[in-house]
Formats: structure tokens, C-alpha cells, sequence
């Protein structure tokens, strides 16, 4: 009797124990509705908006449509950022509407800017805290009296550090779209066919790409290829620089890779963007700016 009272305890102690375990396991694979809804976490709101409500644009002559609409003068109705013009229909009017566009975006590019140029100018932009700034700087930066005035690939990649620094101590939350430099020598090569072209470039358009357009020695040569080498190091900065704010995105090159043919080129220099190419830019833009994933 008492060795059967000793062998029932025992018997009721391991089925304890094994229900005690059986409740240990389920709970550390996380086993229960309970469990499973008290671990659960909200899906994370994308940092990228494609839908932005106010655009504000920097950079350069291409973003205030120079060249455009007549001979040596700035046209910024036509530009692809935040122009007005109907046969453009600019990134900010894609976005905003045509309404929208008129009251909530802002145009603070220059003509001839540089990138050092451009923390300042970011400075005017973040005053009005858009939730998206458009880039577009760089080729005055190669576009130089000469080979050695062309902007260092070092000062080039701080000045644009220092213009994201500077918007997101304004404006911390607002997104940036950085466009790529064209690509200065397939617009030379464009461009050079037209005798008025080369007559406006010896005015002082991009010297260093395209003095002597007609010339094809090997100096000449050379020196073009030193400038389209520099435009691609700006344009591996951007990227770079680009990939370490959150809410940046860069253009993949497309602005680089985009073959601009006379029809996209101003009739005064076929250099600078006619309302055709201001258009193409828009487009190229909105695309990026609206995907749901960033280019590559």
C-alpha cells in the first residue's frame, strides 16, 4: 500500500511536469492567437512619398528654361520643375495641377550656378518646407573657362554635402530628387552641325566642351573626354551623396543617358533645352519620382 502511494505520487509529479512543459514550449515558439497578435508590429510607412504636395527647385539655367523662348535669356514658365506652360506640363504641374503648381511651388535655380552655389539657394528653398526639392547642378561646374577651372570632384562632393546639410537642418523631412549632369559631349556632338549653334557657343557657352566646335584633333579631342570624364565623377558623386539620405533619390542617369536630339535643343545654341527637351525632362522626373521603388 504504501509502495503504491509512493509510485501515484510520482506518477501525478512527471504528468506535472510535463504539462509545465508543454506550456514552456508553447509560449517560446510564440503558440497562441494571444501571442501571436501581442508580437505583431504595424507595417512601417514608406519614408518616400510620390504623391508630394509643394516642389521646390534648385540648380542651374536648364531648371529656369534658358534658351528657351529666345536668344540669352532665362524662361522659367517653360521649366521641367515648376513651369507653367502647357506644352511642357512641368513636374510641379503633374503633381500639384495647374492650380496647385501656381501656389505651391517655388523656383530658386540660377543662371550659371554652380554647386557651390547651391547650399544657398537650398537655404531659400527649405523656408517654405516643401515636401519635395528638385536638383539639377553640376554642369557649370565642368562647363569652365578651361580644364583646370573645372570644380575639383573633392570641393564638388562637399559643396553638395554641405546643401543637404543645410536643407535638412531647415527641413528635415522634406524629399530630394537629384537629377544627373547631361551628358556635355553628346550635346557638343549634337549641336556642332549648326552654324548658328557654334556662332552663339563662341559667346561663351561651356568653353571648355565647346570652343573650337569644329575641331577634331587629338587636343581637342582630349579635351572634351577630360570634361566628360569630370561630368561622370559629378554624377557618381550625386549618387553617392544621394544614397545616404533616406529621402533622396537620384535619377539612375537619365538625364545623363537621354539621347537629346535637335528637336530637344534650343534653336539659339542647341545646347540648353528647347521646350521640347524641358518637357522630356518633366517626364523623366515624374516617372522616378512617382515609382514606387528608386532607381538603381
Amino acid at each position: 500500500m504504501r509502495n503504491r502511494s509512493h509510485r501515484s505520487q510520482a506518477v501525478i509529479a512527471a504528468l506535472a511536469a510535463a504539462a509545465v512543459v508543454g506550456v514552456a514550449g508553447c509560449d517560446a515558439s510564440g503558440g497562441g492567437e494571444a501571442a501571436r497578435h501581442a508580437t505583431a508590429r504595424p507595417s512601417p510607412k514608406p519614408l518616400w512619398n510620390s504623391s508630394p504636395r509643394s516642389v521646390a527647385a534648385v540648380g542651374d539655367s536648364i531648371t529656369r528654361g534658358f534658351d528657351a523662348c529666345q536668344v540669352l535669356s532665362d524662361c522659367p514658365e517653360v521649366s521641367w520643375a515648376t513651369g507653367s506652360d502647357t506644352t511642357v506640363d512641368s513636374l510641379a504641374v503633374r503633381l500639384l495641377g495647374a492650380t496647385g503648381a501656381a501656389a505651391h511651388s517655388w523656383n530658386y535655380a540660377v543662371t550659371g550656378a554652380r554647386m557651390s552655389d547651391l547650399p544657398a539657394q537650398m537655404a531659400r528653398a527649405a523656408r517654405h518646407r516643401p515636401e519635395l526639392v528638385t536638383v539639377m547642378a553640376g554642369a557649370n561646374d565642368a562647363c569652365r573657362s578651361s580644364l583646370r577651372a573645372m570644380t575639383p570632384v573633392a570641393d564638388f562632393r562637399a559643396e553638395f554635402e554641405g546643401a543637404m546639410r543645410t536643407l535638412r537642418g531647415a527641413s528635415p523631412k522634406t524629399q530630394v530628387y537629384v537629377s544627373s549632369v547631361p551628358n556635355l559631349k553628346r550635346l557638343w556632338s549634337q549641336g556642332r552641325a549648326s552654324a548658328l549653334g557654334r556662332e552663339v557657343w563662341k559667346l561663351g557657352i561651356c568653353p571648355s566642351m565647346l570652343a573650337d566646335a569644329e575641331a577634331v584633333d587629338s587636343t581637342a579631342t582630349k579635351r572634351r573626354d577630360d570634361v566628360a570624364a569630370r561630368v561622370e565623377a559629378y554624377n557618381t558623386v550625386l549618387k553617392e551623396v544621394c544614397a545616404k539620405d533616406r529621402r533622396c533619390r537620384f535619377d539612375g542617369n537619365a538625364v545623363y543617358d537621354f539621347r537629346f536630339g535637335t528637336e530637344q535643343l534650343s534653336q539659339w545654341d542647341y545646347f540648353h533645352p528647347s521646350r521640347n527637351g524641358q518637357a522630356r525632362l518633366a517626364e523623366l522626373a515624374y516617372r522616378r519620382i512617382t515609382a514606387k521603388q528608386p532607381t538603381a
